[in-house]
Formats: C-alpha cells, sequence, structure tokens
C-alpha cells in the first residue's frame, strides 16, 4: 500500500463562467420550487444530473462544469473569500 499523498490540480480558472451558470441553475431550481442548495449539493455528490431540472436548460448547463473544478473554487471561496 503506498502511503503516499497524491497532489491532486485543476486545470483552469473560468470562475465567472462557472458562476453564471451557477446562478442560472440555482435560479431555475427555485423557480420550480427545489431547495435549490440541496439538490446542487446532491448532484456534485452524486454527479446524478436528475437532481437539476431541465426547466431553462438548467441541467445541460450544469453538465457543462467540471465538477473538480466547481468544488476547488467552492472550497476556495468558503476557505478565502472571493478572490
Amino acid at each position: 500500500m503506498n502511503e503516499s499523498t497524491i497532489k491532486f490540480t485543476v486545470p483552469g480558472d473560468d470562475s465567472e463562467n462557472m458562476h453564471r451558470i451557477l446562478r442560472s441553475v440555482f435560479d431555475a431550481l427555485t423557480e420550480k420550487g427545489y431547495n435549490p442548495i440541496n439538490q446542487i449539493v446532491g448532484y456534485l455528490l452524486t454527479e446524478d444530473p436528475t437532481y437539476i431540472t431541465n426547466y431553462n436548460n438548467a441541467r445541460a448547463m450544469i453538465c457543462k462544469l467540471d465538477r473538480d473544478e466547481l468544488l476547488q473554487q467552492l472550497v476556495q471561496y468558503y476557505l478565502f473569500g472571493k478572490s
């Protein structure tokens, strides 16, 4: 068993586009009466797109995002605030 820590890197930084898409998905989920935070977290944990409504093309939009990049941005924002 290898005890070394694996270094994880995420390519690129398209945070403005991610923000725009995530906001659109949030708005679509809200309009349809879902709890948008719970639905987005469900999607991020499982990568199951059925957590996201098709309304206003939200499912297709969120599937265009790289989950690893999005999670990296969310953790970075949580720890350090908006950069």
